[in-house]
């Protein structure tokens, strides 16, 4: 369960679960430990010395991967990879298909990317704004204990706590829009994930507009132009907060209008 240093110049303890209790125990309280999936972020982040943790928790054989559908209910495991998410309805296929590259996003995982901090020059954790958009709900642990609650609840303490699954009901139409730049490479700048449910009820979010995937309530009811009401773009190197603010209403505008051609 435990191995060697988990890179240059960190002298880390790695800890290597084979269950999902294993994994929770291992996690403990989440002090002074890091999460790791993929490692497409922390892997980098220790080896520039940004992230100097004690301990490092990699959920590689924790059997924590995995979609499964049961009743319409959908059930994504925390270390499934990105790229198993491409090809499946919108907004959550496409807006992981926009996620940096294949390379990437074969290695990085759900979790990994639904957990990242926030980004030393551009924004992380694309599928945030996809999944709350779906209404997901968060399975996680800390201290021996489970919780199940709103993504939006979970997202602003993801920090102390290891996220097991994400799950959702499949809703009846999604979309998605990004902002796809040359100069932002593999990043996104800004995008807007829409859902509708069963009973109508329509669910927007971004990503790029805050330090973390943010709900667009205002927007819901069908004015683009309230999105802004629901945010807190900064600037960064892919774009600027008044850049944000001009595009983000067009790209609302573009997720309602897709929405409302598929009812």
């Amino acid at each position: 369960m435990a191995g060697a240093s988990l890179a240059s110049g960190a002298a880390t303890e790695v800890l290597m679960p084979v269950s999902e209790e294993e994994a929770i125990a291992a996690f403990g309280d989440g002090a002074d430990i890091v999460v790791v999936g993929g490692g497409t972020i922390v892997v980098p982040e220790t080896s520039y010395r940004r992230l100097r943790p004690e301990k490092a928790l990699l959920l590689g054989r924790a059997g924590l991967a995995g979609v499964s559908t049961d009743g319409g209910r959908v059930t994504i495991g925390a270390a499934t990879p990105v790229q198993e998410l491409v090809g499946m309805p919108a907004p959550l296929g496409p807006c992981a298909a926009n996620v940096a590259d294949l390379e990437i996003r074969s290695q990085g995982t759900v979790g990994g990317n639904i957990c990242a901090g926030e980004g030393h020059e551009a924004p992380r954790g694309d599928l945030q704004g996809a999944f709350l958009a779906l209404g997901a709900t968060a399975r996680s642990a800390a201290n021996g204990e489970i919780a199940e609650e709103p993504l939006e609840v979970f997202l602003p303490k993801r920090d102390g706590r290891l996220l097991l699954s994400v799950s959702y009901d499949e809703p009846a139409a999604g979309a998605y829009a990004g902002l796809d730049r040359p100069h932002t490479h593999d990043y996104t700048a800004l995008s807007v994930s829409g859902a509708r449910g069963a009973d109508g009820t329509v669910r927007l979010a971004a990503t790029g507009a805050g330090s973390h995937g943010q709900r667009l309530p205002s927007a819901e009811g069908g004015d683009a132009d309230a999105a802004l009401n629901d945010v807190s773009p900064h600037d960064d190197a892919l774009a600027s907060a008044w850049y944000r603010t001009k595009v983000l209403p067009v790209l609302v505008r573009r997720v309602l209008d897709e929405l409302k051609e598929s009812a």
